[in-house]
Order: C-alpha cells, then sequence, then structure tokens
C-alpha cells in the first residue's frame, strides 16, 4: 500500500513559503475577479448552472444508455472504442495502440485523467516520448514538477522560475520576458507536433447522440495534437458523456466563464471520428478510451456520486480559503482544492487519504461557484464522518465529539456546560485574551488566539432585552 497523504504535514510546509503563497494570492484574487465579471455579464447565469446540472444528472442516472449510445456512434463514425476498467489497464490499450501506430513520439494537450492515471511515465517505460504541448504543461514536465491547479497548472510558479527554467532547457536569456519565454517553447513544441506519430488528448465532454469529443482550450495545442499526427487517441472518465450536441449550449457557458472568466475559449473543437474521404485534416485512426477506474463505485455511492458532475473548471479551488493558502501540491495527488477533497479519498482509497476531507473550513464557498452547484461541504462531512468510523480520528476526538454530542442533545445540558465554560474561563484568564488552550487543545492557539466566551449568551440578552425595564 502507498504512504498516506500528509496533508497537516504538507501545509505546515506550505504556509511557511511566502513566495508560494504571494503567487496564489494573486494567481486566485485575480481568477476570482474574472469570476465575479463574467457571471455578471450572464444574467441568466444561475438558470444555466441549475440547467447544467439537471443534464449532468440525468445523464448520470442513464450513464449506461448513453455510454452505450456513445460507443455504437463512435464506431459508425469510424473510430475505435476502448473500455478500461482502472489506470493499468488504460495505461496498457495506449501503449498498445502507440505501438502498433509504430510511434516513437506523442505530443499530448492538457488532461488531468492522464495526470490520474500516471500514463506519462507508461508511455517512457515503453520507450515512447511524450511531449506536454500545453505551455502550463510543458514547464511542468521540463522541471519534472506536477500541476498544481486543474486549469492553470504552474499557478505556485513565478515568472522569473520558468525565465530560469526555459534559459537550462531551451537556451534563452535567464531574465527573458514572457513573449520570448512563449516563443522559444512555440518553436521547441511545432517541431513536436510535426514529428509525432500519436496525438493524446483527454475531453471536456463526450456527446452521446453524435460520438464526438469537445475539447476547450485557449492555446490550440489541443487542435494541433488531434489534426498532425496519424492517430488521435482521446481519453475521457466515463462520467464525461453528455446526452445531446445541443447540451453544449448550456455546458460551454457555465464551464468557461467559471473557468477562466472568459465570455468564450479561443477553441473549441467538436471532433467526430477519424478522417473522412474529401475531409483536408485529421488523423488517420480514431480511439477513444473510456476510463473507469474507480467511477462506477463513485456511482453507486448515493451521498457521493454527485461529484461526478464536476466539470474540472476549478472554480472552487479560487474560492477555497485553503487552497488559497496552500497550494494543490499540498493535497499529495492530482487533484486539489475542494473537488480533490472529496474525489481523492474515493479514488485512492479513504486509507491513504484519511485527513483530506478536513481540509475545509466548510464555509461553502466552493457551492457558491461551482458552475453544476455540487454540494462539496455535504460531501466533505459525509467523509469525516466515514473517515471517523473506520478509526480514522485519534481517541481523544472521538472522546470529545461523543461529549459534545451528549450536550448538544440537551438544552438543559448545553446552557449548564455554556455557564460552567465562561466560569472556567474567568478563572483561567481573567480578562487576557485566551492565547493557550490546555491539553490536546493547545494545536488549536499554536498559530491564533481562542475567541472569548461572551458574558451573556444570547439567550439571556434576549431575555434581559424583553423583561420591562431591564433593557440595557
Amino acid at each position: 500500500m502507498s504512504s498516506p497523504i500528509r496533508f497537516s504535514e504538507q501545509s505546515v510546509r506550505a504556509l511557511q513559503d511566502p513566495r508560494l503563497r504571494e503567487a496564489l494570492r494573486r494567481a486566485t484574487e485575480d481568477l476570482r475577479e474574472k469570476w465575479t465579471r463574467a457571471t455578471a455579464e450572464l444574467p441568466h447565469f444561475d438558470a444555466l448552472r441549475d440547467w447544467a446540472k439537471r443534464i449532468k444528472a440525468h445523464a448520470l442516472l442513464h450513464l449506461d444508455h448513453y455510454l452505450e449510445r456513445l460507443e455504437a456512434k463512435v464506431r459508425e463514425r469510424g473510430g475505435m472504442v476502448h473500455w478500461a476498467r482502472d489506470a493499468e489497464e488504460a495505461c496498457r490499450v495506449v501503449v498498445e495502440i502507440c505501438r502498433r501506430a509504430g510511434a516513437r513520439t506523442a505530443v499530448k494537450s492538457k488532461s488531468m485523467l492522464t495526470e490520474e492515471i500516471g500514463l506519462n511515465r507508461a508511455l517512457l517505460r515503453a520507450g515512447i516520448r511524450v511531449v506536454e504541448t500545453d505551455l502550463g504543461e510543458f514547464v511542468v514536465q521540463l522541471d519534472g514538477d506536477r500541476p498544481s491547479h486543474l486549469i492553470a497548472p504552474i499557478i505556485h510558479k513565478r515568472r522569473e522560475e520558468v525565465a530560469a527554467l526555459f534559459s537550462r532547457h531551451l537556451g534563452t536569456p535567464p531574465d527573458a520576458p514572457v513573449e520570448v519565454l512563449t516563443r522559444a517553447a512555440r518553436v521547441h513544441l511545432r517541431q513536436a507536433f510535426l514529428t509525432a506519430d500519436v496525438g493524446i488528448t483527454g475531453a471536456n465532454f463526450l456527446v452521446a447522440e453524435t460520438g464526438s469529443v469537445v475539447l476547450v482550450e485557449n492555446e490550440g495545442n489541443a487542435r494541433l495534437v488531434t489534426s498532425l499526427p496519424r492517430v488521435h487517441i482521446a481519453m475521457a472518465g466515463v462520467e464525461k458523456v453528455i446526452p445531446r450536441l445541443r447540451d453544449l449550449a448550456v455546458f460551454l457557458p457555465v464551464l468557461v466563464r467559471s473557468a477562466t472568466g472568459q465570455k468564450l475559449s479561443s477553441y473549441v473543437s467538436v471532433l467526430t471520428g477519424p478522417r473522412r474521404p474529401g475531409d483536408r485534416g485529421g488523423p488517420e485512426e480514431f480511439h477513444l478510451v473510456l476510463v473507469d477506474n474507480r467511477r462506477t463505485a463513485i456511482l453507486a455511492d448515493p451521498d457521493l456520486r454527485e461529484a461526478l458532475q464536476c466539470l474540472r473548471c476549478g472554480a472552487c479551488l479560487n474560492a477555497c480559503p485553503v487552497y488559497e493558502r496552500v497550494g494543490g501540491h499540498t493535497y499529495g495527488w492530482v487533484y486539489g482544492g475542494p473537488i480533490g477533497a472529496v474525489l481523492t479519498p474515493k479514488l485512492l482509497g479513504l486509507g491513504r487519504a484519511t485527513e483530506l476531507p478536513y481540509a475545509s473550513t466548510l464555509c461553502g464557498a466552493c457551492r457558491e461557484v461551482c458552475p453544476v452547484r455540487i454540494d462539496i461541504p455535504r460531501m466533505l462531512v459525509h467523509l469525516r464522518a466515514q473517515a471517523a468510523a473506520s478509526g480514522g480520528a485519534r481517541p481523544v476526538e472521538r472522546l470529545g465529539m461523543r461529549l459534545l454530542g451528549w450536550i448538544l442533545r440537551s438544552p438543559a445540558r448545553y446552557r449548564f456546560s455554556g455557564r460552567l465554560a465562561r466560569i472556567a474561563q474567568q478563572l483561567v484568564w481573567g480578562d487576557r485574551p485566551i492565547r493557550a488552550l490546555p491539553g490536546p487543545l493547545w494545536a488549536w492557539t499554536r498559530m491564533r488566539d481562542f475567541p472569548r466566551l461572551a458574558p451573556q449568551t444570547f439567550r439571556e440578552r434576549w431575555r434581559r432585552w424583553r423583561t420591562p425595564g431591564r433593557r440595557s
């Protein structure tokens, strides 16, 4: 079994890195401002969100029907469909396709699924060179790093760090401006596009009605990945299917506005099968790899299946006060932020990711910005309950929660406990701020004061206010 994710330890290291915190603060603030402007410009944005949620819920409820329809349509248009139960099988399918094509080089566009299954490592082990062509993913690959955001892989890096990296690998000046860096990347990647035998993409949506793969991007690299190599492999989780082509009219406005704050992405590609006679471009072969990798287990869980509605826009990360301070790497795997705290325990197992459901303040900001209104806080509470039931909570926490539950079940016990706590507060700290709590509660006050209990509860003040002659 792989080692567990140590969110608490990693978050301490992240909090002690002022450059990381500043980079995250600037980037997430910028994305939040763009989200606010873009959503305000669309008067019926909330109605579209509700519509999108209904479509996703319907598609998941009838997933077997729409996947079978998708497969039939892809085959009808000359493509091939492969089913993969897990990451290992998905990688094996792609490697076999590449070998049959005699591929020595594969170019890739951005895909979180390929990160999830470790596709690049599998291709390299098979002797196939793989080149990431999304600019952020290209930087990550050059640096031997990992993406730290669903749509902004290098949100944790500063321009100076990228300039130094390009200077070492591409020979640009160490202080090169952004224009020089992007030009150098373009020259390097163009050669990879022209020599690659296979192009690999993810998919934002799969349209069951037409057998189409939909890609949404801003750089144009995904369009080159799908049109220049002889073979195109699209990889997608089974939850990406939507019923009809016209559903894109609902999903595209909410996805793009939520992801980047744009009205529309620079490129939206709807790809249906390989090149047909008379076509001037396109791949000779098209393969669609549909990956389960525990998604059907999530679908079978009525408390968590809503997580499969996720569009991977990253809006919940940008809104999350925890993510803003610690970044994506702290979550220990591919998916960071609030949605990662839900998905990772289900995809890797709660035993490896016991701490992640607790990596949230439950403030609800993620739910407020989600383009399909996924109730992430509810699912995090559910996972916390599962973690506690499976022994994930420490004995002192279990004892504390049982004691709290006993108190909260009785109004009399609650009132008595409140009076007792105020007396203890006065005896121990007097009128001083509470800078350190005793015993196992010390961790709470390690970095912040504990708020003092009010001299009177709201009920006591209300009772006094309603008593004639005692309002003061």
